[in-house]
């Protein structure tokens, strides 16, 4: 009797498919914490990829030239000048004279040329935590003069038109060059020079505490100061 039980038990679980067995309950868990594991670590990765540590990391030269690379000229200083210039014009053999005197306002800017940096113009010290910078000399801009904002003072009997437009061009010569003399006065490029090495060491100083070297010193030079460590005039 005990046999034809079995028999029968038997018969009965070969009748049940393996599909619909009931998997164990562990198993059937442990799937939806296994794909939360995965988006996890997938987050991760793209997070590192995207805001981890880079080739330029521990380098203070490459972040620096990073900087560099953002732009290719530096406006460090600009200058409002007012140059004031006289022109003279004949017509008829010298019997019709006229003159004209014009203040016209000009602006001139004052630029490093960013484009020339390279690694030779950068030196770290990394026990002083020292970086040090040598720029190109300060370029002077092209003075734009503002003809607009111009006031003009006329002596003459008679001045015809094509006597005007000559004496405006004139003066329009000549307020240009009075500009650029003016832009070259040592005390205007003593300003744009001091205006460079801090708008340099600021823009330097704060991408390195960024990175994570500190408090660092940036010393800026110029390719043309003097051998004694004074600035060329």
């Amino acid at each position: 009797m005990a046999d034809d039980v079995k028999t029968a038990e038997t018969s009965a679980e070969t009748l049940v498919p393996k599909a619909e067995r009931p998997k164990p309950l562990a198993r059937v868990q442990a799937v939806p914490w296994l794909i939360v594991i995965l988006l996890f670590a997938l987050c991760a990765w793209l997070a590192w990829k995207a805001f981890g540590p880079s080739e330029l990391d521990g380098d203070p030269i490459a972040t620096s030239l990073v900087a560099f690379e953002e732009q290719n000229a530096l406006n460090v200083f600009t200058a409002q000048l007012a140059p004031v210039v006289s022109s003279e014009d004949s017509r008829l053999f010298g019997a019709i004279k006229s003159r004209q005197i014009a203040v016209i306002p000009a602006r001139v800017n004052y630029s490093i040329d960013l484009s020339r940096m390279s690694e030779r113009r950068l030196n770290w010290d990394a026990e002083e935590q020292v970086l040090s910078v040598q720029l190109p000399p300060v370029r002077i801009g092209t003075p734009n003069l503002d003809e607009a904002e111009a006031q003009y003072l006329r002596e003459g009997v008679w001045i015809s038109r094509d006597a005007q437009d000559s004496l405006t061009r004139a003066n329009t010569r000549q307020a240009e060059q009075q500009a650029m003399e003016q832009a070259a006065n040592p005390s205007l490029l003593k300003l744009a020079r001091d205006a460079g090495r801090s708008a340099v060491a600021q823009n330097l100083a704060i991408p390195l505490q960024v990175a994570g070297f500190g408090d660092v010193t940036v010393r800026v030079t110029y390719d043309d100061d003097r051998s004694d460590g004074t600035e060329a005039q």
